[in-house]
């Protein structure tokens, strides 16, 4: 009788780890579907060709009218990395966007004379022809150099062709990009030395992953320098509110840091926690580093408590907006997703119509910020 019993709970245990690895696969295979379907997704409606070998986002939201963006393009590049790694994504289709990027590279000086592996900001059609902006955003150079990391070890045969581009863009990034006083990213190579905004960093830009990366890949100290410098300026704006909510840009010191007013670089929400800052879970919480971590669950608390989320705050908490967006909800449940040993079950509960809602079609930064919380490194 008693093996007879000791025979039933063998079974019956082995029936239950059965049945939940078949749960376990069954889910990681649903998140597969969706994550392809996604990736699809967005590059279909997102991704546009000048020529036969140079592809681009369009980040306009009309594709008779397309503006393509740094930022669009690192987002681009990064995401075909992510889907190269899962078969999803050929090496050209990666090739074909890093040819555009080539194509549109910055060039400093008074007369643009001087190349850099920067890339130029923005481009747009105007009078029939393709006119592209002067200056970077060091957001958009950024993500292109961290893709390259990624492609190099996707595609393997083409590892030395990405990984001495990337090498010559994270070195044109501390050259033109970087302030040696306040040892923090700036927000372009227009706001160097000479500029009133030489002192200005944008949040956002705060990816510590990044910046481990380049630094194992290159071993120059100043990613180090750059990644201490910049979590312990978003530790002090973290700490400033209650909230831990963090504005869109703030002015730094190698010391301190305190948001901008309204207006000072782009929209009178610049000192709120607005259409840049949203980002910040994305960029911080995949990082090992404690501050990183404290920032990001700071935020976490406050949103987990919110219900409904809405396009934007001021650092009080208070909405300004009444409107729900994606761009807000996804890095947040990205975030929660990572750190869901800590709760955060409201969050959470909009895992799942991120995950089965259609992608949006109409709206470029809430489809890709979307894509990239669906597709981070994480899952």
């Amino acid at each position: 009788m008693m093996k007879h019993a000791k025979l039933v709970w063998a079974f019956t245990a082995v029936v239950t780890v059965v049945y939940i690895a078949a749960l376990l696969c069954i889910r990681a295979g649903s998140t597969t579907n969706i994550q392809h379907q996604h990736y699809q997704h967005w590059r279909e409606h997102y991704v546009m060709y000048r020529n036969e070998h140079q592809a681009y986002v369009n980040t306009s939201n009309d594709r008779t009218a397309p503006v393509a963006l740094s930022e669009g393009q690192g987002y681009g590049l990064y995401l075909t990395a992510l889907a190269g790694a899962k078969g999803w994504a050929e090496r050209q289709d990666y090739d074909d966007l890093l040819n555009y990027y080539l194509a549109h590279r910055e060039a400093t000086g008074d007369a643009h004379d001087k190349p850099t592996y920067l890339m130029q900001w923005r481009q747009h059609e105007a009078d029939g022809a393709w006119v592209s902006q002067h200056n970077s955003a060091t957001d958009g150079d950024l993500f292109i150099a961290f893709s390259l990391e990624k492609a190099s070890k996707v595609w393997p045969k083409r590892s030395e062709y990405y990984t001495n581009l990337e090498r010559k863009l994270t070195a044109d990034i501390l050259t033109y990009e970087y302030n040696d006083t306040t040892h923090t990213l700036t927000v372009g190579d227009w706001a160097d030395e000479h500029s009133d905004y030489y002192n200005l960093m944008r949040t956002s830009d705060v990816i510590p992953t990044f910046f481990d990366a380049f630094y194992a890949s290159f071993h120059d100290g100043r990613w180090l320098t750059v990644k201490n410098s910049m979590l312990d300026r978003m530790v002090d704006l973290s700490d400033s509110h209650t909230t831990g909510l963090i504005p869109d840009f703030a002015w730094v010191t190698a010391s301190a840091a305190q948001p901008v007013k309204g207006n000072t670089v782009a929209t009178k929400d610049d000192a709120a926690y607005s259409s840049n800052a949203c980002r910040i879970p994305l960029m911080l919480a995949s990082s090992d580093d404690t501050r990183a971590n404290v920032v990001v669950r700071k935020l976490l608390d406050f949103f987990e408590g919110q219900g409904t989320i809405t396009a934007g705050y001021s650092l009080d908490g208070t909405r300004l907006n009444d409107y729900e967006s994606n761009s807000f909800t996804a890095p947040l449940v990205y975030a929660a997703d990572i750190n869901r040993q800590y709760g955060y079950t409201s969050l959470l509960m909009h895992r799942q119509e991120l995950l089965t809602e259609s992608l949006q079609t109409d709206n470029y930064y809430d489809a890709t910020l979307t894509t990239m919380a669906v597709m981070g490194d994480n899952h």
